[in-house]
């Protein structure tokens, strides 16, 4: 009995050191699988890459920084990047949240327009392991990419437009500030407009700011007491107060960076085109996938980077018979003639 009873205790006891040695090997395969998990998981919070778009004032109702924050965070979503917008509320506050970035150590900084750039000079020179982007305007320094646009391009293309179109020789237009960055627009509108009507007036009056609907009607409304018959929309927000002024008078008018054409097709018969929503997803995508570069990236017509309804974009708004299919059909040879080089709109930057 003696012997029996030693013999099944040893079987026993060697079935319980088997299951142990068993329990601590899974348990320690467990903690292996879940220290990788752990491990993979903060790989990919350590290679997400961090990106911020810092823009000099609110965005508002102001349809080009509307777009480009569309762009900026479609991109996010699409390429696994953390982004962040950031508005600013004046100059002072503008530079100080591009510090606060820095401070905050995101991979790419991203602002936009000659507001910017004062501020930029500064923060990227004095951060030059960080880098930097700028949208519509240039700052020539090695850590900030700069994408600029030829809006001159599309300026010409419209200016021809309303040559053709008015009936009085009389256009106009409204614009934000008396800029270099807008001289683009009037002078490419100029000689759009003399290259196919020479004897045509251009009338032109600044609003003084982005963001001032009354200051824009009442120009508006000045030069159509003057005679104009067109008078196209360039300063921003302000375009909805000659917008509102077309209405009120039956002038014609255009508007900028997005198809407005679709708010009142009646009065509204052209939009000049700017993709600061293609550009802002192309600079995260360049970022993320490792193709980015430091330098001028230029968009003009060829690039599809400006353009104008009806011309070289498709519109869901009738065309307005003040423009015109035939006038229309002149200006996408003119348009055509932009891309291969064979017209030349000069931009008055480079002069």
């Amino acid at each position: 009995m003696k012997k029996a009873f030693a013999v099944a205790l040893s079987l026993f006891l060697m079935v319980a050191i088997v299951a142990a040695c068993g329990s601590n090997k899974n348990d320690a395969g467990n903690a292996a699988n879940n220290s990788a998990a752990t491990n993979n998981t903060a790989g990919d919070k350590a290679d997400k890459k961090k990106i911020a778009l810092v823009l000099p004032e609110k965005i508002g109702v102001n349809k080009f920084f509307v777009l480009m924050d569309e762009g900026f965070k479609k991109a996010g979503e699409e390429f696994g990047a953390e982004v962040k917008t950031i508005e600013s509320t004046d100059p002072a506050g503008f530079e100080q949240n591009l510090r606060a970035t820095v401070a905050e150590d995101y991979d790419l900084i991203i602002t936009a327009t000659f507001q910017a750039e004062d501020a930029l000079k500064k923060v990227a020179a004095e951060n030059p392991d960080k880098s930097f982007a700028v949208i519509d305007t240039v700052v020539d320094l090695p850590n900030v990419r700069s994408v600029n646009f030829r809006e001159h391009e599309a300026s010409y293309l419209m200016g021809a437009l309303a040559g053709l179109a008015t009936k009085t020789n009389i256009v106009g237009a409204v614009v934000a500030m008396d800029a270099p960055l807008l001289s683009k627009y009037t002078s490419g509108f100029e000689q759009g407009l003399k290259s196919t009507n020479p004897d045509a007036q251009f009338l032109i009056n600044y609003v003084g700011s982005f963001t001032d609907p009354v200051k824009g009607k009442e120009l508006a409304l000045l030069q159509q007491s003057k005679g104009a018959d067109f008078i196209a929309g360039m300063a921003a927000v302000g375009d909805n107060g000659v917008f509102e002024a077309a209405k009120e008078k039956g002038f014609f008018t255009s508007g900028q960076d997005t198809d407005r054409t679709e708010e009142d097709p009646e009065h509204i018969v052209l939009s000049q085109l700017k993709g600061t929503d293609a550009v802002a997803y192309e600079t995260v995508k360049s970022f993320v996938d490792g193709t980015f570069a430091f330098g001028v990236a230029d968009y003009g017509l060829k690039e599809d980077g400006v353009g104008l309804t009806f011309v070289t974009r498709d519109s869901t708004s009738t065309l307005s018979p003040f423009i015109g299919q035939e006038n229309v059909d002149k200006v996408k040879t003119i348009a055509e003639d932009i891309k291969s080089g064979k017209i030349v709109v000069v931009n008055p930057l480079a002069q």
